[in-house]
């Protein structure tokens, strides 16, 4: 079990998007193979693309919304689907995006500052797409974001983490942080490694959706990021430069002595 929130209780640390599937029911069976509890929705994209039946299907899987500001490029474009969401879906959960560049999707920094800022005070729980800045997730704690969702690589390229020790610095540096790896993740091995830094879960889409087969790749995602956390957990060996043989030599014991 782990928690975002205090309130919060879940088994599963890897949140799903719903965007991208070659159908609904496809993506309906996909998001049940990878055991999420918590599916993100973009209120501009996916109103306007999938209908009726879309979120009938979404309706039936009981799950958390985690409602997004995708495609937002302006903190008061952010704010204002920010709202219409949390009528819509009846939330006060908003992963906030505000794309500064076109090119590589990534984060305007100042922004996210002013639209988490507002949203705050409006009594949102913000859930902020940032990039593996330390400063930038400092200043959004500072200001009252009480979980980040760094990035490992831009949105879509499937690249995994393109920066392993920026990760591990900001994992270090905020220990008590909920930190969830949100964009860039493109296979369960890239999940797994971020896993074993420590990080709390992982959130993707892509990487699921245009697998050639989704359901499959969900679960596979599902086993990797279970994985991962148990690696975390267990306490990874050291590594070293010089190789050292794993079968005793004559007069040691099998098992390992603390000394």
């Amino acid at each position: 079990m782990w928690s975002p929130f205090p309130s919060e209780q879940l088994t599963s640390r890897l949140l799903i998007g719903t965007a991208l599937y070659p159908s609904v029911e496809i993506m309906q069976q996909a998001i049940i193979a990878s055991g999420a509890e918590i599916v993100t929705v973009s209120l501009r994209r996916q109103t306007a693309e999938s209908g009726k039946a879309f979120w009938e299907l979404i309706q039936e899987l009981g799950l958390r919304f985690l409602p997004n500001t995708a495609g937002c490029k302006t903190a008061k474009e952010a704010v204002t689907t920010a709202l219409m969401a949390r009528e819509i879906f009846n939330t006060s959960w908003i992963k906030l995006e505000v794309i500064g560049d076109e090119w590589n999707l990534q984060p305007d920094p100042f922004g996210l500052l002013e639209a988490a800022k507002t949203l705050i005070a409006e009594g949102f729980e913000v859930f902020p797409y940032t990039t593996d800045d330390l400063v930038l997730a400092q200043r959004l704690l500072d200001i009252g974001c009480n979980i980040l969702m760094p990035w490992a690589a831009p949105i879509g390229t499937g690249r995994g983490p393109s920066n392993p020790y920026a990760l591990k610095i900001l994992r270090e540096r905020l220990p008590n942080t909920p930190l969830i790896i949100d964009a860039g993740i493109g296979l369960p091995s890239h999940a797994a490694s971020v896993m074993e830094m420590g990080y709390d879960a992982v959130l993707l889409n892509s990487a699921v959706a245009l697998a050639k087969n989704p359901v499959q790749m969900a679960e596979g995602f599902k086993q990797a990021i279970e994985a991962g956390r148990l690696a975390y957990e267990a306490g990874p060996m050291q590594t070293r430069d010089l190789a050292s043989p794993s079968t005793p030599v004559p007069g040691t014991p099998f098992w390992h002595q603390e000394k």
